[in-house]
């Protein structure tokens, strides 16, 4: 386990202050961050809190999970990487056009075209 956590269902009026304190109970608190929206700049819910180890981070998000912050039950776990935004679906226009749309895909299939 890393030592960033998710923290989810939080109210909109939860600070980072608020966060810091709760958390600061199971170790060192490095970061909080509350994401907001960017275009209204109001909280949409969630939070990253970087706690100073691994094993304090665990200790947090076992303790924490599921308990009531600010009247909302928390969702408390491993904070996961961010997936790549890729071209594959949504109708963006990405260029993915599949498994067999790639180059030279057309001779491997004896030029065949159905």
């Amino acid at each position: 386990m890393n030592s960033k956590l998710y923290v989810g269902n939080l109210s909109f009026k939860t600070t980072e202050d608020v966060l810091r304190s709760t958390f600061e109970q199971f170790g060192t608190v490095s970061d909080v961050f509350i994401a907001t929206d960017r275009e209204t700049g109001r909280p949409r819910g969630f939070a990253f809190v970087t706690m100073g180890t691994a094993d304090e981070a665990k200790v947090a998000a076992e303790k924490l999970n599921g308990n009531d912050l600010d009247g909302r039950a928390l969702t408390v776990n491993e904070a996961k990487p961010k997936e790549e935004m890729g071209g594959g679906g949504g109708g963006g226009r990405g260029r993915n056009f599949g498994p067999d749309r790639r180059a030279g895909a057309f001779q491997e299939r004896g030029n065949r075209r159905y």
